[in-house]
């Protein structure tokens, strides 16, 4: 099955100023966000990529212009089950505001159990997350074969939520997770299991291109070792 790339958006406005921002209109890419998506095309250079996946917020589509500009040939996709979560009435408020409410603690320690006043459940935002990755992965495999790779950027919280899924984690320990702005996270599915490669990088991504088939017979017997498979933060 495919590779999977997934980068959260830049640094925002929104990062900058301490707001959770959550699906707000208009929240884009802070100065520092943009040189952090310009430097994405490098980074991903020695990369084939068979498709761009975008959440439809404007953070998201602003990180992934530049490398759909360095690339003219790569088909994007907007999808909405990627989006940010919805925040309900705590959109766009103060983190440390926030940080006051009840409810503050039982996300930060009961996710399963959260569920944003106006706005939907940390359950649901995982649920349709890691639906549309499936979804996708079965795409991609059709259409391009199950060595093809694909990125696909959104939300710390829903790269959060869906590398818990690939490690067979609960959600009540996502928070453990972190993924900084405009990093890389990589996940390789296999008809068994899914393989974490990377996790919040923000260095070289080289290492993830494809490798030659040079393992001969030492690989046989298992195509999905160690060996063959290489070594909002969402506020709330």
């Amino acid at each position: 099955m495919p590779t999977l790339i997934l980068v959260r958006h830049g640094r925002s406005t929104a990062n900058t100023a301490g707001v959770l921002a959550g699906r707000t209109p208009g929240v884009s890419l802070d100065e520092r966000g943009a040189a952090q998506a310009a430097a994405l095309p490098g980074r991903l250079s020695g990369i084939a990529l068979a498709a761009a996946v975008s959440s439809p917020l404007q953070r998201c589509r602003e990180t992934l212009q530049p490398l759909l500009d360095a690339r003219p040939d790569l088909v994007s996709h907007t999808e909405d089950r990627i989006s940010e979560c919805d925040y309900g009435e705590w959109s766009g408020r103060k983190l440390a505001e926030l940080s006051d409410e009840p409810l503050m603690k039982v996300v930060q320690q009961h996710p399963s159990a959260a569920a944003f006043p106006g706005g939907e459940s940390m359950r649901s935002m995982q649920a349709r997350a890691v639906e549309a990755v499936r979804e996708w992965n079965a795409r991609i495999e059709a259409e391009h074969g199950d060595d093809a790779t694909y990125v696909m950027c959104s939300h710390g919280d829903i790269i959060k939520a869906i590398v818990a899924d690939a490690l067979g984690m609960h959600l009540d320990l996502f928070q453990r997770i972190h993924a900084d702005p405009c990093s890389v996270t990589a996940i390789r599915y296999t008809r068994l299991r899914p393989f974490l490669l990377r996790l919040g990088d923000t260095g070289d991504l080289a290492s993830l291109a494809p490798r030659e088939q040079a393992l001969g017979a030492d690989a046989a017997g298992d195509t999905t070792t160690d060996a063959a498979v290489g070594g909002g933060a969402g506020a709330p």
